[in-house]
């Protein structure tokens, strides 16, 4: 529990959290007065005056105009989230690929990118060095260089001790204990005029919050977000809010045995889920002439899908049945999630989303026979409007979040555009 004595740190906590709470209300119910958030937060009017000074000082709030609601005596001027001076970084390390993503503080996509790189054979430093440079080209980018970093989330595709920063487990990217935030610190110190916090999560958690933010089922608040890459994760949203578990390794599906001695799995057992279907094994069995032998490390998967994509569009037995297959077993994965946690919905991302026309069929009668409820609880299995960017975008979205509930510093204060040399007391 934070400290909320009297004294000046108690102070600045207690006024650090009633900024949040105040750039909390008018992200709810913007355009709005400094009366309406004075009634929705309970503050006094003088209080929210005050916050609402700071807020925009700090480019976090704009006024934008008076009401035009009739009322007696002087109109009200109105309150916005301010859009123009803040940004936020999200990246998605896969086996592959970089995906990079910013946002404002509306959530609103700044830039998008999509970096062709080999994260399993390159190690883990390698791989900081490369996030490191791909941050410092996006800082510099037209589209960000007048903006304030508030931070950088990055998705991973493992075990994460999100409070810690470090990767405790990633099979597919053959990681193991790394202290990603750390290193990923000491090669951002310069890469702004202010430090740029970094925070670490789970890829498929990410990808939950990108759906529940901003996907075509956006506000879902009971979902489970199951990632189609090489691994297989699930990000379940409980409520509008991730279910982690006790230690964050909750909704790791893809390591849930399927099958006594079936296909060997990455993580080193058999018979795991994503042994079955992640899209390297679908791909093996889909295009069995494009892998004689060998492990499937410096592929261009993006390629390899449209291939499978086209053979299937044109009936091509061996991948038509190859998709079947690892729809029917998605669709078993997915069916113990449902049984678990009763989501509204299931919804399929990455690689699984071009191979849905195939894929779904399978994955939906798999999850309607081995479902106990009637109806498997009204979910249904969807896949996402968001493609290969969805946890970058989860992630920056996430540094949003931590902004507003305090868990990251607040930007400081502008001096006719210029960050204040002194903050002073809060």
């Amino acid at each position: 529990m934070r400290d909320m004595r009297v004294g000046p740190t108690g102070f600045h906590d207690v006024r650090e959290a009633n900024l949040g709470t105040v750039l909390r209300a008018v992200r709810t119910l913007a355009p709005c007065s400094r009366a309406a958030v004075a009634a929705a937060t309970g503050l006094n009017k003088t209080t929210v005056s005050s916050l609402v000074a700071d807020l925009i000082a700090r480019g976090l709030l704009c006024e934008t105009g008076e009401s035009a609601e009739r009322r007696v005596g002087r109109p009200g001027v109105m309150l916005a989230l301010d859009g123009l001076t803040i940004a936020a970084i999200g990246i998605e390390v896969n086996v592959d690929y970089l995906s990079v993503v910013a946002v404002d503080l509306l959530e609103r996509d700044l830039l998008t990118r999509h970096i062709a790189f080999d994260a399993r054979s390159a190690g883990a430093d390698a791989c900081a060095h490369r996030i490191a440079d791909a941050v410092r080209a996006v800082v510099a980018d037209p589209a960000l260089s007048h903006r304030s970093v508030i931070g950088l989330s990055v998705a991973v595709p493992g075990l994460v001790d999100s409070p810690g920063g470090i990767v405790t487990r990633a099979p597919n990217l053959a990681w193991r204990g790394t202290p990603l935030r750390s290193l990923l610190e000491e090669l951002l110190h310069d890469a702004a005029p202010s430090p740029i916090p970094v925070l670490v999560d789970n890829d498929a958690n990410l990808g939950a919050v990108a759906e529940y933010r901003g996907g075509h089922l956006a506000r879902t608040g009971d979902l489970v977000y199951i990632t189609g890459e090489v691994g297989i994760g699930a990000g379940l949203l409980m409520n509008g809010e991730l279910l982690r578990g006790s230690a964050g390794f909750a909704g790791e599906i893809g390591h849930v045995r399927m099958v006594e001695d079936g296909p060997a799995c990455g993580c080193g057992r058999r018979g795991c889920l994503e042994a079955l279907a992640g899209i390297e094994s679908i791909l093996r069995a889909a295009l069995p002439d494009r892998f004689p032998a060998g492990a499937l490390t410096r592929a261009d998967l993006a390629d390899l899908v449209e291939t499978a994509v086209d053979r299937a569009a044109a009936e091509e037995p061996t991948a038509v049945e190859a998709l079947h297959t690892a729809g029917t077993w998605l669709g078993r994965g997915a069916a113990m999630l449902v049984n678990l946690v009763n989501p509204a919905a299931v919804v399929l991302g990455g690689y699984f989303v071009p191979l849905a026309p195939w894929l779904l069929p399978s994955c939906r009668s798999g999850v309607r026979e081995l479902a106990f409820a009637p109806d498997a609880g009204g979910c249904f299995v969807e896949t996402s409007s968001l493609g290969l960017s969805a946890a970058a975008r989860g992630g920056a979205v996430a540094m949003v979040d931590a902004l507003e509930s305090g868990r990251l510093p607040l930007p400081p204060r502008q001096v006719d555009g210029v960050a204040a040399a002194d903050e002073g007391a809060s």
